[in-house]
């Protein structure tokens, strides 16, 4: 038993000694969650070859998250050699909620949060559920039930309920999953110049199409308590609106954070159930509360969003390391989501989970303002699916998305019964 922990041992501490964020190995893409255990256990706060600090522990991201004053999310010092000074991609990722500290980032999400109400979140539910329905409707026709679960559902939902809630014309809708691909795609750790291109162009198409659509809406306003468009761009009743370039690139940051996240998660959840027959007919058992569970286990174990970034404001401590002023911080989302010290046996997916504090949603003031409609999406649209579906199976070798800062598939496909 000594050795074989000792050759375990050897093996994790060649997996830390090896990791470059920069150069990451295909396995990685894979399974990257024995990277991440190795060096939660033996380099928890890891200098990385670039510099820059990679963190996954749960404790020490939670501390971050709540700690503003010391660690920030402004990205231009990160991302202006990145992505070049003047670029569409440095303009829309400096600009938009998430990589942004007060006062931009309180204004906009005050606006953003004001038309998501619980009340407003509720009152969707009927159009999620009726758009599911057709959805499954045109699955049930397709020849021999071979579907692809990412293009004909999970990509398909979030895109029509997020479009819906900033009221964009059914017909314009098209474009929107290609642009929001491109311009995430941008975000790993080191995009291709195929990959800045894409994203460059995504940018400027997504801002054009944006203006038009926003000078329709000045002209014609929508309801504010449900159109988040017609919201942003009254802005808040003592007068203070956003400026035109910000409420341009916070609408493509409301489409894309509200499309890829949500598509990772229903996408996500439906390969694992394959992978976990006993969970999958655990939920089929289950009912309504056993759904809200597995919701929150499937954003922990497989988590849509793996890696976060803040930039440290003054020297200070992690974990018990001395980090410098401006040290550049790797939050990994995936890794605290599997800590032993929070999960017991974290690598064990249990659909009924409780408690379960997972960072899926990050935390602290920047938590995901649109966390309760994901919420609702995946559970209305996992649902329904094992409703319609409850033995459908893989069909094939899945394509994953080969991203590290995004977990997902390109293709998931599926033979339903």
């Amino acid at each position: 038993m000594g050795g074989a922990a000792a050759v375990v041992a050897d093996d994790e501490a060649g997996l830390v000694r090896g990791f470059d964020l920069r150069a990451l190995p295909p396995a990685f893409y894979e399974d990257p969650y024995p990277f991440f255990r190795a060096l939660r256990r033996h380099s928890p706060v890891h200098r990385l070859p670039d510099g820059t600090w990679f963190l996954t522990r749960h404790a020490d991201l939670f501390a971050i998250y709540r700690d503003t004053a010391t660690f920030s999310s402004d990205k231009h010092v990160e991302f202006t050699p990145k992505f070049g000074a003047g670029t569409p991609l440095l303009e829309h990722h400096t600009t938009s909620l998430i990589f942004n500290d007060p006062p931009l980032h309180t204004r906009v999400r005050r606006l953003i949060t004001g038309a998501l109400t619980p009340r407003a979140v509720a009152a969707m539910e009927e159009g999620v559920v009726s758009l599911v329905d057709g959805l499954l409707d045109r699955m049930e026709e397709a020849p021999g039930g071979r579907v692809d679960l990412i293009e004909h559902f999970a990509a398909a939902i979030p895109v029509e309920v997020i479009g819906n809630l900033l009221d964009v014309p059914r017909g314009d809708r098209g474009p929107l999953r290609d642009w929001s691909l491109g311009i995430l795609g941008a975000l790993e750790p080191v995009p291709t110049a195929e990959a800045l291109a894409w994203g460059n162009r995504a940018v400027v198409e997504f801002c054009d199409y944006l203006a038009r659509l926003v000078a329709d809406r000045r002209r014609r306003p929508g309801d504010p308590e449900k159109d988040v468009l017609t919201r942003l761009i009254r802005g808040e009743a003592d007068g203070e609106r956003l400026t035109e370039p910000e409420l341009l690139q916070n609408c493509i940051f409301i489409l894309n954070a509200g499309h890829e996240t949500t598509t990772n998660l229903i996408g996500g959840a439906l390969w694992l159930l394959c992978l976990w027959p006993r969970e999958r007919e655990r939920l089929l058992a289950g009912g309504p509360e056993l759904m809200k569970t597995a919701v929150e286990e499937f954003l922990r174990y497989e988590s849509s969003v793996q890696l976060g970034n803040r930039r440290a404001l003054r020297a200070c401590s992690v974990g018990g390391v001395e980090l410098p002023e401006g040290a550049l911080i790797n939050l990994c989302i995936a890794g605290a989501n599997r800590d032993p010290e929070v999960f017991a046996d974290p690598d064990r997916l249990d659909l009924g989970r409780k408690p379960n504090p997972h960072l899926g949603f990050a935390g602290g003031p920047h938590v995901c303002a649109g966390l309760a409609v994901a919420r609702l999406e995946a559970r209305v649209a996992l649902s329904m699916f094992l409703e319609r579906f409850s033995r459908y199976a893989l069909d094939g070798a899945p394509e994953r998305d080969l991203r590290a800062r995004f977990r997902g598939f390109g293709r998931l496909p599926a033979v339903l019964h």
